[in-house]
């Protein structure tokens, strides 16, 4: 399949791309929870 025969390459590409979705749905995620500090006067 696409001239890749080795299964570890094959393993690499989708750990390599589940690394990438999950950094994304955690970067989505935590998009808004940073520290909001309120200025009163």
């Amino acid at each position: 399949m696409l001239g890749i025969e080795d299964p570890q390459i094959w393993i690499a590409y989708i750990l390599c791309i589940a690394g990438a979705i999950s950094c994304m749905i955690y970067g989505i995620m935590k998009w808004n929870d940073g520290e909001e500090t309120e200025v009163c006067s």
